[in-house]
């Protein structure tokens, strides 16, 4: 088959991962994983009636000593990384003239040439295929709300063609993973702790982006495209970033008291919120020269320390 008209050949996978920016899981997947460690804790077994010793019976997604199983925790991985990829070949796509007229995105595949049409939307329906797949795996209430985070993500890549607050909708879509690592584990979704969870998500997510939006201000004002630093200047954006980060370590805080976290996870709190302040640091208005290290490398850092003393919390409790 031509390249035009094939499926992508083994020497594309490495460029379609790249156009993804698959390593950049490590910003959402985690929390979908405290939302379904803390989610597990709070599953309650069902005891059959059965005389003369009843013993629960644990669910396909939590075990008996409430931690997700294994088997959750692969179908978590496996949507998550469906969606997100998803997500960005769609938003490489709606983006393609505005990344081929920006120096810093010009070279990414989509506007570069790479890739086609039609090897980036069969990779897209992989993905979804991979996505739905997993989702159908886990909880029953995940059969019904599959749909939302699509819809979200297929909306993102428009609103900074009209507004500055497409950085918080950005921000709502990771802010889903909690939420949805929770229920995909059977909690109840009524519970105010993953949504207190995923409100610190929004907000940690919107705030950086603002940092990684300082990068394309003269591109962006521009093209007319709007964002907090090309509406309000980079001052003003880097305030609103500051209490943004505020906000969210205050709500980690509230999360943690939600689910009455013990004191590996506040460890984990105080060096995220620490590491929050120094990404805030590091990036001036006439300095935008560690806007990566404040974006990949700290953020990374964060979401995989909360990871770690939610997972030793979890330990210590058990």
């Amino acid at each position: 088959m031509s390249e035009a008209t094939g499926a992508p050949k083994p020497g594309k996978i490495k460029v379609l991962l790249e156009l993804v920016k698959f390593e950049h899981s490590v910003f959402a997947l985690p929390y979908a994983y405290i939302g379904a460690i803390y989610g597990a804790a709070t599953v309650l077994f069902a005891v059959p009636a059965i005389f003369p010793a009843p013993a629960p019976q644990p669910t396909p997604w939590v075990t008996l000593a409430n931690w997700p199983t294994w088997t959750a925790a692969l179908w978590v991985t496996v949507a998550m990384v469906g969606a997100r990829a998803v997500a960005f070949a769609i938003n490489r796509a709606v983006d393609k003239e505005i990344d081929a007229r920006n120096p810093r995105t010009a070279s990414r595949a989509v506007p570069a040439g790479l890739i086609n049409a039609g090897e980036l939307w069969l990779f897209s329906a992989i993905m979804l295929a991979a996505y739905l797949f997993a989702v159908f795996q886990l909880s029953p209430i995940t059969h019904w709300l599959w749909p939302i985070p699509l819809a979200m993500f297929l909306v993102y890549p428009y609103l900074k063609r009209f507004t500055c607050l497409c950085h918080f909708w950005l921000g709502a879509c990771l802010g889903l993973a909690p939420v949805a690592g929770w229920v995909a584990v059977g909690a109840p979704i009524s519970d105010p702790a993953p949504w207190v969870f995923g409100l610190a998500v929004t907000l940690w997510t919107a705030g950086f982006d603002m940092i990684y939006a300082t990068q394309d201000l003269e591109c962006d004002v521009r093209d007319g495209l709007h964002s907090v630093p090309a509406d309000l200047g980079i001052s003003r954006a880097l305030v609103i970033t500051k209490i943004t980060h505020g906000v969210t370590f205050v709500l980690l805080v509230a999360g943690g008291l939600l689910v009455q976290a013990g004191w590996p996870y506040w460890v984990g709190v105080l060096i995220a919120g620490i590491l929050l302040a120094y990404e805030n640091a590091i990036v001036k208005p006439d300095d935008r020269s560690r806007v990566n290290a404040a974006f990949f490398t700290t953020n990374g850092v964060i979401a995989v320390i909360l990871l770690a003393g939610v997972i030793a919390d979890r330990l210590v409790a058990r």
